[in-house]
């Protein structure tokens, strides 16, 4: 393919985009492909010779969009959104033209630049401590990374490397010092919630180390609790293990709670002080915490200046496409030394001098992509406000939904919410037990995915089986929510009916 070729096919895709977005509403949310459905389709082998770019065109609609999910539809409402707009594929098309490892500062200086000033710029907008700033007080700074369960990996073999460098400092010799490194680790714990993702306990398996649940209560909102965190930690400890790494949420997966932040901050103070021996506190909010770049939450962040770690996910509610999590850190030593990697044929000048970052000694790749592009050209097009509209629109479209729930007390019963766009019902039967509440919520939720019109998914909270109803896609306005509410009430008279 020439240029020539390149041009016709770009904008010949660009118009198919365009025509994707205008009629998606139309499409089945869920597709209903069978298991293996695509090898049937596409030749056991690949062509010896190339191909018209019409003919790949062709079977990309034939073959592979009835394969998709559609995400940015206005009726997919399942698990928390990726959500994407067309500066942001702008800045996808950009980046993969300028195409580069870009693993150190000369790779392309604009790279790294550009990724600490947008990542500083959010750092503002979202009202985080100064203390996360490339320019502020403690070193710290932000970093791209593909996913938040990238992210909690890379700062939890952080936090785990600081605890034990500081633990066996005062040993000298330094194969003594291996030895009694390789004895801590199996000591170390880290910990979440009961309702903290799955990511925490994936990383604690990575980097060798155990992993802790913290128990959550339906009477303090399923979030952590200071006095839960405490009396976990003294258990571990008087079993000999060692709690060195928290993952505080804000927004957990199942109904958006946000933990105790003053409460855990409070009581880290008082059973494991700051400095050797501390425990590293990562705020995971993944989702949730695109909703900091309003005002009216950024009360939210004030306890993060007591913590070590943040991040958010961009690709989920604030326009940026996948992949793109935005990760701070109070004090970027801490990454880099557990990370950094020396090797003869990455020494230049500019890293030498010390005046530069290269961010590979901040994450677990080596490469890396030119994802702040994106980033830049969705703040730019849409603004801090235009953001904040964007953010406030759901939350809105979130308590019109909660309100029609609200109006059918003989139908439905919410169980969380709205919190942050997020709202978990159940279907109530009169006199039901749990379990038979459970079986009807279940048989309603199946019957609705089922039928294709919106997806959605479900959870199981305190032992209750819920429905999630998540309204921030790109796309979806008050008249596509009316509607969700049809559908699920249509679903439920008939569940009960047959009952």
């Amino acid at each position: 393919m020439d240029s020539k070729q390149f041009r016709e096919a770009a904008i010949s895709s660009i118009d198919d985009i365009v025509k994707y977005y205008d009629t998606i509403e139309e499409r089945r949310v869920v597709s209903n492909v069978e298991p293996g459905y695509l090898r049937k389709l596409l030749p056991e082998e690949a062509p010896q010779h190339g191909e018209a770019w019409e003919d790949i065109q062709k079977d990309l609609e034939a073959k592979i969009v009835p394969g998709l999910t559609h995400w940015q539809s206005p009726n997919f409402l399942a698990w928390f959104p990726s959500s994407s707009s067309f500066p942001a594929m702008l800045g996808e098309m950009y980046s993969t033209a300028f195409t580069g490892a870009a693993f150190n500062w000369i790779c392309s200086p604009a790279v790294t630049e550009l990724e600490t000033i947008v990542l500083d710029w959010l750092a503002k907008a979202f009202g985080l401590p100064p203390c996360y700033l490339s320019t502020g007080p403690t070193n710290g700074g932000g970093v791209i990374h593909g996913t938040a369960s990238e992210a909690i990996a890379t700062v939890l073999v952080a936090a785990r490397d600081k605890y034990l460098c500081e633990a066996t400092s005062h040993i000298a010799d330094e194969e003594e010092r291996e030895d009694a490194i390789a004895i801590r680790r199996s000591k170390l714990v880290a910990l979440g919630s009961a309702a903290t993702h799955s990511a925490t306990k994936k990383a604690a398996q990575i980097a060798g180390v155990r992993f802790r649940a913290v128990p959550v209560h339906a009477e303090d909102g399923y979030r952590m609790t200071g006095s839960e965190l405490k009396r976990v930690i003294l258990e571990l400890r008087a079993k000999g293990l060692e709690p060195f790494y928290l993952t505080a949420t804000l927004g957990t997966t199942d109904t958006c709670a946000v933990d105790d932040m003053e409460g855990i901050a409070s009581v880290l103070e008082e059973v494991a002080p700051p400095g050797k021996g501390e425990v590293w506190v990562h705020v995971d909010a993944a989702y949730a915490g695109a909703a900091l770049i309003c005002p009216e939450y950024q009360h939210l962040a004030k306890p993060f200046d007591r913590f070590h770690s943040y991040n958010t996910n961009l690709h989920k509610w604030l326009l940026v496409n996948f992949d793109c999590s935005a990760v701070w850190v109070r004090d970027r030593r801490h990454l880099t030394d557990a990370l950094s990697v020396s090797l003869a044929i990455l020494k230049n000048q500019h890293t030498d001098s010390g005046l530069v970052t290269d961010y590979r000694d901040w994450q677990i790749p080596f490469g890396r992509r030119f994802r702040s592009l994106k980033v830049w050209f969705v703040v730019r097009a849409y603004g801090v406000d235009g953001l904040r509209a964007h953010i406030r629109k759901h939350i809105g479209l979130a308590e019109t939904f909660a309100d029609l729930v609200r109006t059918r007390p003989d139908l439905f019963e919410i169980v969380t919410g709205p919190r942050f766009a997020l709202t978990v019902f159940k279907l109530v039967k009169q006199g039901g037990s749990l379990e038979e509440q459970n079986a009807l919520t279940k048989k309603m939720y199946d019957a609705v995915v089922e039928d294709g019109r919106i997806f959605l998914s479900s959870t199981v909270v305190g032992g209750v089986f819920a429905i999630r109803h998540n309204p921030a896609t790109p796309m979806v306005e008050e008249h596509h929510v009316r509607k969700h509410f049809e559908i699920l009430a249509e679903a439920a008279e008939k569940t009960l009916k047959e009952t």
